[in-house]
């Protein structure tokens, strides 16, 4: 795929400077020639535009990563399911991708572009297709809400019990979760806090982002007996049993979730790797569970915890963003590291780490975002 890649990579920097734009005109073209299209879509579609872009961007970028690539779109496939999307609506929605980047280019854009892009479209679809089919799946989980505590100004640590079916998936993993009494057929990703348990449940640290409809309403509106909808889990943040390497979790704010659910199963089997927590935040009151991992690592000898923060003066422990933290610790090359926060913070730290010399190999993140 090494052509097809340059060609997609290369087209791509024709249009990346006019993204918002040409994302609008990409759903006006999807809605115009099948209006039908518009009740599977929220009413507000700010967020909706820049899950598109990030999707592309992702499968783009793991085109180079075949086992990547595949398990990425097959999961977008099953996790598309909760949008009652037909076979017939990724014609469509090709159609209107390639027009949008055909006028956003202008000139430059030329007939090997136009055909990487139709190829590059047609795998993306049909392995979407194939995610989604295979899937047995419901196209989502309704969940009540059991329990639901306030963290702070604008943090909520909720716990939901999936009904009728249970939800498989892995620690580390990430889902979409829709509010319908608050905020119907708006479906926005949160990683799962806890690893897998008996009983079904799920835990969740949510900040409310300034507008943000959906976290803003999990975090100041829902409460206990609501019903949330869960679509299918999704992500490669998770713990290879094989390596005997030491790890570091890099978390920042509510990225913590995630790391508590991998530290949570480590602690069922882990008996030889040391594990070391980065807990990064602006000040003190946004390290809104130091409490809990300090109990954690009191238990679990292997396991450390590094609090900092970036704009709090008066904080007793490490002052500087997380990234400036972890490169006075290390060495770190023979690590394993685990890295969840703002798209900002996970950005900086992976580049502090190739300044440290970690191989990228041994870096895991997610990006969250759909199409």
């Amino acid at each position: 795929m090494g052509n097809l890649s340059r060609l997609l990579k290369e087209s791509w920097t024709l249009v990346e400077e006019h993204q918002d734009r040409l994302a609008g005109y990409f759903y006006a073209r999807m809605f115009l020639s099948n209006p039908e299209l518009r009740s599977l879509f929220p009413v507000q579609m700010d967020v909706q535009r820049a899950r598109l872009l990030g999707a592309i961007v992702t499968a783009v970028q793991t085109l180079d990563d075949p086992e990547r690539f595949d398990e990425y779109l097959r999961s977008l496939g099953r996790d598309h399911r909760k949008f009652h999307v037909q076979p017939e609506h990724f014609a469509v929605v090709g159609g209107a991708l390639l027009d949008a980047l055909r006028t956003f280019a202008g000139e430059q854009w030329g007939v090997e572009y136009e055909q990487a892009w139709a190829d590059a479209y047609g795998v993306i679809s049909k392995k979407m297709m194939a995610g989604g089919e295979a899937d047995t799946n419901p196209p989502f989980w309704h969940a009540e809400v059991t329990a639901h505590e306030r963290r702070g100004r604008d943090i909520a640590v909720f716990t939901l019990r999936p009904l009728q079916h249970p939800l498989e998936y892995r620690a580390g993993q990430y889902v979409s979760i829709e509010a319908p009494r608050y905020r119907p057929r708006l479906w926005r990703t949160y990683s799962i806090a806890n690893a897998p348990r008996k009983d079904g449940t799920l835990d969740f640290h949510v900040r409310a982002l300034g507008a943000g409809w959906v976290s803003s309403a999990l975090v100041r509106r829902v409460q206990p007996g609501d019903l949330l909808r869960i679509a299918a889990p999704m992500g490669s943040m998770t713990l290879d049993r094989k390596s005997t390497r030491d790890i570091v979790f890099v978390a920042g704010g509510t990225g913590l979730a995630p790391v508590k659910a991998l530290i949570e199963e480590l602690t069922r089997y882990n008996r030889t790797r040391w594990a070391h927590v980065y807990f990064g935040a602006k000040d003190r009151e946004d390290l809104y569970d130091l409490e809990d991992l300090k109990k954690l690592a009191a238990r679990h000898p292997w396991l450390s915890v590094v609090p900092a923060c970036s704009e709090d003066a008066s904080f007793p422990g490490e002052k500087g963003t997380i990234s400036e933290v972890l490169a006075r610790y290390g060495p770190w090359a023979d690590h394993d590291f685990f890295v969840s926060g703002p798209a900002t913070m996970v950005k900086t730290t992976l580049r502090t780490l190739a300044e440290l010399q970690v191989p990228a190999t041994r870096i895991r993140y997610d990006t969250l975002g759909e199409l």
